[in-house]
């Protein structure tokens, strides 16, 4: 699996380009700035990005801009933003694009190497890898399409963002796989998202979520 990287932090590129090359990761190329970064992105086509949000020359939102626009040039793209900081309006705009995965983890609570790089490998897949933390701060701006659902309701899509699978869930909120199941029908139903959606629709009802928040605040 090749991987671009975004980071202009010396030690922590090197740090991941170990790490996840013991999980069996190809990095394809380490970028120290957006330019950079683009240009890899477009010679080796990598199958998920790495990327920090503030880059050179700034250090302001150079690194997620990148994504966006890689993500324009290369639909359904997967992105995994890892950062130190909640970009928030271009948080929402990333999450909210369709097709491809999409992650958004903060540096200082990735806690477990495995647990990073299976996000890594779900985002890569088309799934989604979200911190609690970056959830809550986008939640905070959610508009309509989330207000209809119950407080479990949302527990149970937030579980859904983070990546975590029914079972999981379940245990997480200490109930059992058929109310999670009925949740996540009931959430289905009041985001509008149709059973022809099919697989996608776990996908659809995560970016719905997080697109509420970004619309809310554009």
């Amino acid at each position: 699996m090749r991987v671009v990287i975004a980071e202009d932090n010396v030690l922590l590129s090197a740090g991941l380009e170990l790490l996840l090359t013991r999980f069996g990761f190809d990095i394809a190329a380490i970028a120290g700035d957006a330019g950079t970064f683009l240009a890899a992105v477009r010679e080796h086509r990598p199958d998920v990005t790495i990327v920090d949000v503030r880059l050179p020359p700034s250090f302001r939102d150079e690194g997620i801009r990148a994504a966006l626009q890689a993500r324009r040039e290369q639909p359904g793209l997967p992105v995994l933003v890892l950062s130190q900081y909640v970009e928030q309006q271009y948080a929402a705009e990333l999450l909210s694009t369709s097709g491809g995965g999409v992650g958004y983890l903060l540096k200082d609570r990735v806690s477990r190497v495995d647990e990073f790089a299976d996000a890594l490998r779900r985002v890569a897949a088309g799934g989604t890898a979200m911190d609690p933390e970056v959830i809550a701060q986008l939640v905070q701006r959610a508009g309509d399409p989330i207000a209809a659902l119950t407080p479990r309701e949302r527990e149970v899509l937030g579980l859904m963002a983070q990546g975590h699978d029914n079972t999981t869930i379940a245990g997480q909120l200490v109930i059992t796989d058929n109310a999670v199941h009925k949740h996540i029908g009931n959430i289905f139903t009041k985001l509008g998202l149709a059973v022809t959606d099919n697989g996608h629709r776990r996908v659809l009802a995560v970016l719905t979520y997080l697109n509420a928040a970004g619309l809310s605040g554009r």
